[in-house]
């Protein structure tokens, strides 16, 4: 009897949707990412096992998100998604199965009729690559103008799974070790195997940025989500120094701030906001000021570490707003540097993210220059 085993890529880091918590472990629908895809295969009846490859500073994600499921022990990945799959193929060796179905962890929406049009493809060829046509027209670019129309007639947009005869991919990776090639499939075709075309579906997508998760909720049926607001404030008195950080960004300065991070207020207070849209506490629970890991610290991570708690829980921060109180430095001149870091923290565009300033009209200790101030308002939407 023909034995297939399906190999989930799920050792990437997922950085492109902002937070900690890599998209392969997100929720959706109530499961994580990896496990709509991991059940997916365990339930078709031609695929005699599952495995996952991982990162191991993401085991404890991963258990959760298969708990309970009868799946092979996962191995570890490697430094590009190149290296994961041959780990993953190594791993295998042994239980010496005919057929591979290699799958990438960030698309949940694999159907069975897929798997078998893609297994259904080995019959007469050594590989299959599930895909869709392009249908629309291609532009070439060159400094921002067109270029030119490229003939989209015989393109194909690539998905997974891809699957193969074992021994011939595993002898085509070994092959191309170091070499740096975007999938299988082309790994396959640097070995000389013939590829067969299997068709995909659109919904098989791969969840890459903020608006593909989001469209991966709308199909999950999750609803109308549900908008939380919060709020956050801070201050921070002036110290002897020559700059100070705010919302990401150093600026030269007669003093600086004082604080146990690098004292930035602007992030500290967009920090506690996006925090009190979840009910997580605040800045300090979570990083203790008396922790001397924590001094001088990048406040970027304490921004990076309050979305992910959002990204765990399902959400996407919508919006965000913060307000600097003070008579210097000015900060029109860095306002713009400021929309661009806090919206790289955050994974977010540009057009989300404000960042005003006003005084006191020299009223208050902002009045007299003994500190900065700042208030901040975050928006996100939570699956119901």
């Amino acid at each position: 009897m023909t034995s297939s085993i399906a190999l989930i890529v799920a050792a990437g880091a997922g950085t492109r949707l902002g937070g900690e918590v890599p998209k392969q472990y997100l929720p959706l629908g109530g499961r994580a990412v990896l496990r709509h895809s991991v059940e997916t295969f365990l339930r078709h009846p031609a695929v005699s096992g599952v495995r996952a490859v991982i990162s191991p500073e993401h085991r404890a994600l991963y258990d959760d998100a298969v708990a309970g499921l009868p799946i092979l022990p996962p191995v570890s990945g490697g430094a590009s998604r190149q290296d994961s799959v041959r780990n993953g193929l190594e791993s295998l060796a042994e239980l010496r199965p005919d057929r591979v179905l290699i799958h990438d962890a960030a698309r949940p929406f694999l159907t069975a009729d897929i798997v078998d049009r893609t297994l259904a493809a080995l019959d007469d060829a050594p590989g299959a690559v599930v895909a869709v046509p392009v249908t629309d027209t291609l532009k070439r670019g060159n400094d921002g103008r067109v270029a030119g129309t490229v003939d989209r007639i015989a393109l194909w947009r690539a998905q997974t799974p891809q699957a193969f005869r074992y021994a011939d991919i595993l002898a085509a990776h070994r092959q191309a070790k170091g070499a740096a090639m975007t999938d299988d499939a082309a790994v396959a075709e640097a070995a000389g195997l013939p590829v067969k075309l299997v068709m995909g579906a659109d919904d098989n997508f791969k969840i890459t940025t903020a608006d593909d998760l989001r469209r991966a909720e709308r199909l999950v049926g999750g609803g109308a989500p549900e908008f939380r607001t919060g709020m956050g404030y801070d201050v921070h008195r002036f110290t002897a120094g020559d700059s100070v950080t705010i919302c990401g960004v150093r600026i030269a300065h007669e003093q600086s701030l004082e604080g146990h991070s690098d004292a930035d207020v602007g992030l500290h207070a967009l920090t506690d906001a996006i925090l009190g849209t979840i009910g997580a506490g605040d800045l300090g629970s979570h990083f203790p000021p008396g922790d001397p890991q924590w001094r001088g610290a990048d406040s970027a991570q304490f921004l990076s570490h309050a979305a992910g708690l959002v990204a765990a829980k399902g959400g996407r921060i919508a919006h965000v707003d913060v307000t600097l109180i003070c008579e210097r430095p000015k900060i029109a001149p860095h306002r713009a540097a400021m929309i661009t870091r806090i919206a790289t923290i955050l994974g977010l565009e540009e057009g989300r993210v404000s960042v005003k300033a006003t005084t006191t009209e020299g009223l208050g200790f902002t009045g007299r220059r003994e500190g900065i101030a700042a208030q901040a308002v975050a928006t996100i939407a939570l699956p119901c």
